[in-house]
């Protein structure tokens, strides 16, 4: 008998593209930005309730969570690719393997990580010249929360296969009920029993528990063939090696891209504590204000994905160039209403003026460089859907390895100012947009022919 789909999914092969991108994408980007308010929310109860050098250890800590957890999700995008493929060409059969394989590499992925990274921690913090007055905070906020990672791998890894088929709705519900939960804990935590740091890690380790849980429920009750079947978890040894061969590009991206921005972190770390709580204040600030970009660009993948595995290539360029155009009309709304309120946005995280200043400074200069970001987005997603991530993959380290460690190496030692460090994450932007523009029209067609 036909398994029954779930009426959840979403069928990307057919319709209006704007209409599909959109309403797939929306709650994308609402569960984007509950993700992201269940990151800040610590930071502004640490900045208000503690100060700017907790605010800053919690800072300094990102770039070394994203290298360790970048990693497991390029494999776990590379998952949803291949079960986004099979799930477009109605191949229920290998849906449940790739499916089944891909909670059991979560499991061994999870023992990895945090074996890993809480072994190489401190290691890490000394590389990035973390200040002394920051040091012992920001290590006790990795120790607990890379002690409760498993959560947060299981959950993405979870909600990437609802998203594959075409349902971006429960992951965000389970992401709108943690990051309240997150919330509540950090102000009983750090608020309430004076945690500090720690309290604001334990909360977050709690709220990523819980929303694992709620996911990995529905996907053990599913009645569809992208159902968790407990006791069929195996590591498909041909699945994991087309997993492998799609994600491990991504995987290897990813990492390679948060821990350069590691090396830029201690660029920022050389200009002093109000510098960090700055850097970091932007940081929050423009990760809102990419979900929009983000959101429709995951949906272009999942969309891209579909279609190709459907043979609908027409459709493919299509979708591009109304991806484009949505994400350019994003991006203009945001860079104006953003620098208009750019210093009030700053002052939520922390009220310090100097604090203020170095965060508002950084807005004003990146943010006007989005528009190369919305090429980036849009050309990765769709090599990412059709499976082509070797090439990405090179042209990111390209940018983040070469030309911006370089770039950095040299605008350090001839200039005193932050401006011209700040300046390397756009024009890397733009080196990284004309590169996947030029990748993609060289390669596309052949790609669609196979």
């Amino acid at each position: 008998m036909k398994k029954q789909m779930s009426t959840k999914v979403v069928s990307m092969t057919e319709g209006k593209i704007w209409k599909k991108l959109l309403l797939f994408s929306i709650p994308l980007m609402m569960g984007s930005f509950f993700q992201q308010l269940y990151n800040t929310a610590d930071s502004i109860i640490v900045g208000n309730y503690v100060g700017k050098e907790a605010l800053a250890a919690i800072g300094t800590t990102d770039n070394l969570i994203n290298t360790f957890i970048g990693f497991f999700m390029g494999l776990s995008t590379g998952a949803g690719i291949i079960i986004s493929q099979y799930f477009g060409a109605k191949d229920e059969k290998n849906v449940q393997i790739a499916v089944n394989t891909t909670i059991g590499l979560t499991f061994v992925m999870s023992v990895i990580c945090t074996v890993c990274a809480l072994g190489f921690r401190t290691q890490m913090l000394k590389l990035m010249n973390t200040p002394a007055e920051v040091f012992v905070q920001a290590d006790a906020y990795l120790r607990i929360y890379f002690l409760g990672v498993t959560g947060l791998l299981f959950y993405n890894m979870g909600a990437g296969i609802l998203r594959a088929v075409g349902d971006s709705r429960r992951p965000l519900y389970f992401l709108i009920f943690s990051t309240v939960l997150n919330i509540v804990l950090d102000l009983i935590f750090v608020a309430g029993f004076s945690l500090g740091v720690e309290g604001a890690a334990y909360a977050t380790v709690i709220s990523q528990g819980a929303s694992a849980v709620l996911v990995m429920i529905v996907l053990s009750r599913e009645r569809a063939s992208y159902r968790v079947v407990w006791n069929r978890i195996r590591l498909n040894p041909e699945m994991i090696g087309k997993i492998v061969r799609v994600g491990l590009p991504m995987a290897l991206q990813s990492a390679v891209v948060s821990f350069s921005n590691v090396f830029v972190q201690s660029y920022i770390n050389h200009f002093g504590v109000a510098a960090m709580a700055g850097w970091l204040a932007y940081g929050k600030v423009d990760k809102f204000c990419l979900l929009p970009i983000q959101s429709l660009s995951l949906g272009l993948m999942t969309f891209v994905g579909q279609n190709y595995g459907a043979k609908r290539y027409d459709r493919i360029r299509k979708g591009i160039r109304t991806g484009l155009t949505m994400c350019f009309g994003i991006a203009i709304c945001m860079i104006i209403l953003i620098n208009l309120f750019a210093e009030s946005l700053v002052s939520m995280f922390i009220q310090s003026p100097d604090v203020v200043k170095f965060g508002t400074l950084f807005i004003h200069i990146e943010m006007p460089f989005y528009l190369a970001l919305c090429v980036n987005s849009v050309y990765d997603s769709t090599l990412r859907g059709i499976g082509m991530t070797k090439g990405p993959m090179l042209i990111m380290m390209i940018n983040s390895i070469l030309f911006r460690q370089i770039y950095l190496f040299v605008v350090s030692r001839v200039s005193e100012s932050m401006i011209p460090i700040v300046l390397g994450y756009p024009l890397g932007w733009i080196l990284c947009s004309v590169m996947l523009v030029l990748y993609y029209k060289h390669h596309c067609s052949s790609a669609y022919k196979e």
